[in-house]
């Protein structure tokens, strides 16, 4: 799933890409896309693209005079640039696309989602506020004011465990199950530690593992086309989804706990004392 750093490369791509161009079509392949119907998609065509903006991993595209575009990729969805987009009305049905937008130029943008869980969502709202997901919203932890207070404000009636509560979007916006699992080894916690139950001392070293792990990865995506995004990810993860592998702090073997729909990944003796997680439904909370 993309989660802030790769949302907000994607923002700074359709930044440089769209702003000052105009849209002329919008074309819904996917009938389970579009989660909005008033104003219709349509309401976007024929009005130049004003702003780029995140809210959390929403995409916000702002058009001068007309209405916002708002997207959230979900798990399996993407963006990718087309210039120029192909020639022809896609087919419903037909493969993983789920909708596309042409500019005035010829260029443009398919969003596709691949599997079986269709979860990507398109937003039309004359306020991107509108959307309950963008409404909900907690702070952003790459924000001036997000402070090492305002993390310890959040946290200190939190009873959830620590992986739960970073990746609650109410809570703190754009971290997801990748970069929490991230966070959380350069923090060296556990990810079933309960978040009201830190110190002063590992409120800061938290707050420290949150903005440098979010900044340095939103600064390897910088610049970025927004189709080598994926393999950024992918390569600057020290942990998440490196189960088996050596941990390249201290070089003992990534471990992994499963759950229904998702899996974390840990170093053991980095976060939990050397003591192995087999089991999320066995574990014991680690402090």
């Amino acid at each position: 799933m993309p989660e802030l750093p790769e949302v907000e490369a994607l923002a700074d791509f359709l930044t440089e890409h769209l702003v000052g161009r105009t849209i002329v079509r919008v074309l819904p392949v996917a009938v389970s896309v579009l989660k909005t119907y008033d104003p219709p998609v349509t309401a976007v065509e024929g009005h130049e693209v004003a702003a780029v903006r995140r809210y959390g991993k929403f995409l916000g595209i702002a058009t001068a005079g007309g209405p916002h575009l708002v997207i959230h990729l979900a798990r399996a969805g993407w963006l990718h640039w087309k210039d120029p987009l192909p020639g022809g009305m896609p087919r419903p049905g037909k493969g993983p696309l789920a909708l596309r937008v042409a500019l005035e130029t010829g260029e443009g943008f398919d969003l596709t989602e691949a599997g079986t869980q269709k979860r990507l969502a398109v937003y039309v709202a004359g306020d991107p506020r509108e959307v309950p997901g963008v409404a909900r919203l907690g702070p952003d932890p790459l924000a001036a004011d997000f402070d090492e207070a305002r993390l310890a404000a959040l946290l200190k009636d939190e009873r959830r465990q620590l992986k739960g509560a970073l990746r609650d979007q109410s809570l703190i916006a754009g971290v997801g199950n990748a970069y929490s699992d991230e966070i959380l080894h350069a923090a060296k916690m556990s990810p079933f530690k309960l978040a009201a139950s830190l110190t002063p001392e590992e409120t800061a070293r938290l707050y420290e593992a949150l903005r440098v792990t979010l900044t340095e990865a939103v600064e390897r995506a910088r610049g970025l086309a927004a189709g080598r995004l994926k393999a950024e990810k992918k390569s600057g993860l020290r942990v998440h989804g490196r189960t088996g592998e050596p941990c390249p702090v201290c070089g003992d073997t990534i471990r992994e706990v499963s759950f229904s729909d998702s899996s974390l990944q840990y170093c053991p003796t980095c976060q939990t004392g050397g003591k192995p997680l087999a089991d999320r439904r066995l574990s014991r909370l680690l402090k």
